[in-house]
């Protein structure tokens, strides 16, 4: 099967016109938001009209919903010690799982947050304990899935160990519904050089794969704008950062690359386009004529 290439498309317009723009930039793969991503949306629900919108323009696109990734809120820090804030997210993550649900795709992305406290352990637990409560509530087969992180100051998730510890935390019983994914862009920048050879990142990928019990489930494809280990979140198009484009070809041949979306997170030429138009960005476009250029070797 071919690679299920894809890209965090524009949602001006509703998030029917960001799968519509995939669509047309030849996409199979799609990353959206289905609430603003610097709120919690802990009480936030999805209309059903919307829905009705986003499943024809998936149809219309013929991007499978298996293949669409929801990006939770940044402001979800499950690993919080502080009972308030890990409360709201712990709700919030259930309220994005159930707007995923509704909406009928595959997974559900989120970042675990910040062990503030320090204790790392009792943080794995903490994020572990939010995902539960998550799957508890909202029944279906849509997997909850935790991102690997660039690892500035307390965040969880930086390393294979934390992404395993996370992980192991889970009742058995729901632990065909989670899993991990991984971003580029954060393992070069927490300090896993993918650039050095392709036996550096297969190594990287067996490490992950290995703590975590299962493969990545997918990946966000992004150049890195920090230097190795700079802990900077900070994308850019593939060949114009630190990581360079021949570590992206190694990946696209990985095993592990085969049949789970593979998201671009990079820069878009155009956050202003119209609502009602659903041309591809011209950036995404690029990318995605590089991606499928290096799959064809």
């Amino acid at each position: 099967m071919p690679l299920l290439l894809g890209a965090h498309t524009v949602d001006n317009g509703g998030i029917d016109m960001a799968a519509l723009r995939a669509g047309n930039g030849g996409m199979t793969a799609l990353q959206i938001f289905t609430a603003i991503p610097k709120f919690y949306g802990d009480k936030q629900s999805i209309r059903p009209e919307r829905v009705e919108r986003f499943k024809a323009a998936l149809e219309k696109s013929r991007i499978k919903p298996e293949h669409v990734l929801v990006h939770s809120a940044y402001v979800l820090n499950t690993a919080s010690n502080d009972e308030e804030k890990w409360g709201r997210a712990r709700d919030g993550l259930a309220k994005e799982l159930e707007r995923t649900t509704a909406l009928g795709i595959g997974q559900l992305c989120f970042h675990p947050g910040a062990a503030t406290g320090g204790d790392r352990a009792a943080a794995a637990k903490r994020v572990a304990k939010a995902i539960t409560h998550a799957l508890k509530t909202v029944k279906g087969e849509t997997r909850v899935l935790i991102e690997n992180t660039a690892g500035a100051g307390l965040t969880m998730g930086r390393t294979p160990e934390e992404i395993g510890m996370m992980l192991e935390d889970m009742p058995a019983s729901l632990r065909e519904r989670t899993g991990f994914g991984l971003d580029t862009c954060h393992l070069f920048a927490a300090g896993h050089d993918i650039s050095e050879s392709k036996a550096a990142l297969t190594k990287i990928l067996d490490d992950f794969e290995e703590a975590a019990g299962a493969p990545p489930s997918f990946f966000h494809l992004n150049d890195s704008e920090g230097a190795l280990g700079s802990n900077k979140d900070r994308h850019m198009l593939i060949g114009e950062g630190k990581i360079g484009k021949e570590a992206f070809g190694w990946l696209l041949a990985d095993k592990r690359a085969k049949q789970v979306p593979l998201i671009l997170e990079t820069p878009q030429e155009n956050f202003e386009i119209a609502d009602d138009d659903a041309t591809p960005d011209p950036y995404d476009v690029k990318m995605m004529k590089l991606l499928k250029g290096m799959a064809a070797k």
